[in-house]
């Protein structure tokens, strides 16, 4: 079974241009292709494991690369869809405000998670086992995932989500644009 790229419906974002979502999406595509170039790849060399071992484990290493990109992107720009909405009551707000006070503190420990140095994300997830939110950086794509815990939020700080629009040393403006944007009623809906 292949992949397929998704689509998205993204309104215009102040203070992220067009040209940077437009870029961004078909650099999602690529994920997509490698993704499945990949694992015909894999399926091919799988008629000879012994000869072709070393290339079979490179792409299964690379793979997670992949996957990982194709699918944090997935939740990234869905986010985007519909328009900006707040974050409604319920479920994802009651636990925001349970863990950090408020929305608004929980929101300012985030974006200093996104202010990492590197390239990767910025994560908030649920764990089902605790019932608890967990937030982390991830790096890549794929590096320091949480195991077994949903993802809810995912903030891309790759530097092709902004650098068209803002320097490295600006980066807080686009994380800024990107809450300002962000279609709350599409996240709280992960913590079914």
């Amino acid at each position: 079974m292949k992949y397929e790229p998704l689509t998205f419906d993204i309104p215009e974002i102040p203070g992220i241009s067009t040209e940077t979502i437009t870029g961004h999406i078909g650099l999602y595509h690529g994920y997509v292709k490698h993704v499945n170039l990949i694992r015909e790849k894999i399926e091919a060399y799988s008629n000879d494991p012994d000869n072709n071992a070393y290339a079979i484990a490179e792409m299964q290493r690379r793979l997670g690369f992949e996957f990982g990109g194709m699918r944090n992107h997935e939740y990234y720009f869905s986010q985007l869809e519909g328009g900006a909405s707040p974050l409604p009551e319920g479920t994802l707000k009651s636990k925001i405000e349970n863990q950090w006070g408020s929305f608004e503190a929980w929101q300012e420990r985030f974006k200093k998670i996104a202010m990492t140095r590197g390239v990767g994300w910025a994560m908030l997830y649920h764990d089902p086992h605790t019932d608890q939110l967990v937030q982390t950086w991830v790096d890549e794509q794929h590096v320091g995932h949480l195991v077994d815990l949903d993802i809810i939020f995912a903030l891309d700080m790759w530097e092709h989500s902004y650098m068209r629009d803002y320097p490295s040393s600006e980066k807080n403006i686009y994380i800024d644009a990107f809450f300002n944007a962000v279609n709350w009623n599409t996240v709280a809906d992960r913590m079914v």
